[in-house]
């Protein structure tokens, strides 16, 4: 039996790195198998992915588009047919009850119920946000759907930035200094 330690790379497949560029008695001398002058003798050049020979390359001739909203708020989501499969009637359903059924991993920015499937038993859903259909099929099932009030993120309006904010600073600093003079 061969172990790891006893294996060993095909014959020939493996070279010693040839040395170039170390005397004409060598054969790989002078100019070092690059041939005479020209962009491809020079060092330093064409070694990156994407480079076309000085045309503007692909990846910056294609169109830049969308964005990421740095407000945007991603939901953990739950349909209502994984609710009727996975609770008894009467039972309450939050995020920690979730978690422990298996249903939601990570709770992200909030829990969102979702209308999909169908909804026979009747259950108290506290959840940031309930679809319509959701919330109509709790209800006609007898159960009660309890919002939680989500965190507040106020953007900012036109005037009210950072540097809004650090010139009103400056001008109250400015307006106690005169106010001691």
């Amino acid at each position: 039996m061969i172990s790891l330690s006893q294996l060993k790379s095909p014959k020939g497949s493996t070279h010693t790195k040839r040395r170039v560029g170390r005397g004409q008695g060598s054969g790989w001398g002078k100019t070092a198998g690059r041939g005479g002058k020209g962009q491809k003798a020079r060092t330093g050049n064409m070694h990156f992915n994407g480079f076309e020979g000085g045309q503007m390359p692909l990846q910056r001739r294609m169109p830049k588009f969308g964005f990421k909203n740095f407000f945007r708020r991603e939901l953990a989501v739950v349909n209502l047919s994984a609710l009727e499969a996975h609770f008894e009637a009467g039972a309450v359903v939050d995020a920690e009850a979730l978690a422990k059924a298996g249903l939601v991993k990570d709770l992200k920015d909030g829990l969102k119920v979702l209308g999909g499937g169908e909804l026979k038993k009747a259950l108290t859903v506290k959840a940031h946000k309930v679809s319509a259909s959701a919330k109509q099929a709790i209800e006609k099932a007898g159960g009660k759907v309890e919002l939680i009030a989500e965190r507040e993120i106020k953007v900012p309006a036109r005037g009210e930035g950072v540097e809004a904010r650090l010139a009103k600073q400056r001008a109250e600093r400015r307006a106690a200094k005169q106010k001691k003079a």
